[in-house]
């Protein structure tokens, strides 16, 4: 199969089920994870900017169970159990995005959204900010397309086209901008 389009993730691989405080309790199937109201998991979620501050951004392989089409941040997932977060972030930039970068950890919250019948995120996650390349090659398994946005194009589209973008990034972006402002301004310009 080809490196674009191999299968990186399954329902059956096992993730970490941790407690408010990011201590690990146990490991369930991803299935189980996200049916229903979901378990909570540990998850993480980067935001890759370029050097003209445009975040990178990817609309979810439609076949995907929860919010398949919708458009999130550059790369999101879970870490598996046995893998640390920077093991984790790096092997899912390579399945993703089929490119390396250096990532600097910035907040971890937790949160909940449904997707009607389908199930659940239930997640403490771990935000992450970084550079992207040029030299990127989405894997068509995980991603329907990408594209660049400047911060204030992306203010602009979280007013308008709100039901098109996951609940988890318009969280993460709105908390970036007002308490992690810092950080945030060393990728892109904020106005």
């Amino acid at each position: 199969m080809n490196e674009l389009n191999r299968i990186v993730s399954s329902e059956s691989e096992e993730l970490i089920l941790v407690d408010r405080d990011d201590n690990v309790i146990g490991y369930t199937s991803k299935a189980a994870a996200h049916d229903g109201a979901g378990l909570l998991h540990r998850a993480f979620s980067l935001f890759l900017f370029n050097d003209a501050g445009e975040l990178l951004l990817q609309q979810r392989a439609h076949k995907k169970r929860l919010w398949g089409g919708y458009w999130s941040n550059s790369c999101c997932s879970h870490p598996r159990r046995g893998e640390s977060l920077e093991v984790a972030t790096s092997r899912r930039l390579l399945d993703e995005l089929n490119f390396e970068a250096q990532l600097e950890h910035v907040y971890s919250f937790c949160y909940e959204a449904g997707f009607g019948d389908a199930g659940s995120e239930n997640e403490l996650c771990h935000v992450f900010l970084g550079r992207s390349t040029d030299d990127m090659r989405p894997n068509d398994s995980e991603i329907a397309g990408v594209r660049y946005l400047s911060p204030a194009k992306l203010d602009e589209e979280l007013n308008t086209r709100p039901d098109q973008i996951t609940p988890w990034f318009k969280q993460e972006w709105q908390e970036l901008k007002k308490n992690y402002r810092e950080q945030l301004e060393r990728y892109c310009k904020l106005i």
